[in-house]
């Protein structure tokens, strides 16, 4: 009798959302980030936040729900596939001292904050003309540019982009001397001066900056 109580017992025990922790950020950390994209240069741009798995760092942390919580509301925040999310970016927020709560599945000492730089939503499409990738790099230039200040030799340079797909298999030639490898699209600055436009299979997940230092 008592080993048939003690067994479901120990596999409750070890059921995994046990392990699920919830990480509490001060909004006004997170909107100090925001208000370095509330201009016009960088307006195209977007930081879309996510909690990388320590101490390997190669895969993010599962989070299972995120919210803003003020005294007067709570605004739900939608999670990407990809484990990240983003905020909205209001000063009202921040005057209330607002709250960002996400739950995770994992241990929070083992989520480090992780910031990622990309492309708003509206500039993930099948097709890009010449000038969608010239406004595309632009962007990108001027937040390295201003954030760099006078210290820009220190900073990255940006010297191409990055378009990145869901599915991480993905290879195929689109034009000359330009391919998805591995889900990867990277084109340099040169290269996109060559294109009159960009034709892609399927809709990317997000277009990162191609850096050097």
């Amino acid at each position: 009798m008592s080993k048939n109580v003690f067994i479901p017992i120990i596999l409750v025990l070890m059921s995994p959302w046990l392990y699920a922790d919830t990480i509490e950020i001060a909004y006004k950390d997170l909107y100090s980030h925001l208000r370095k994209l509330d201009n016009e240069d960088t307006q195209h741009l977007q930081f879309a936040f996510g909690f990388l798995k320590v101490p390997k760092k190669q895969t993010l942390c599962t989070i299972t729900k995120g919210e803003v919580i003020t005294d007067k509301q709570v605004l739900p925040l939608a999670i990407t596939p990809e484990q990240r999310f983003t905020v909205p970016f209001e000063k009202a927020l921040k005057m209330a001292d607002a709250l960002v709560r996400i739950e995770v599945d994992e241990p929070k000492n083992q989520c480090d904050m992780s910031v990622q730089l990309e492309t708003t939503a509206q500039w993930l499409k099948h097709h890009y003309s010449r000038a969608d990738l010239d406004i595309i790099l632009s962007q990108y230039r001027n937040f390295f540019n201003e954030m760099g200040g006078f210290m820009s030799f220190m900073m990255p340079q940006v010297t191409g982009l990055q378009i990145h797909f869901s599915d991480e298999s993905l290879s195929q030639s689109i034009a000359d001397d330009v391919s998805i490898v591995a889900g990867v699209l990277r084109i340099d600055s040169q290269k996109i001066k060559g294109l009159t436009g960009l034709s892609l299979p399927e809709k990317p997940l997000r277009i990162t900056a191609l850096t050097q230092r």
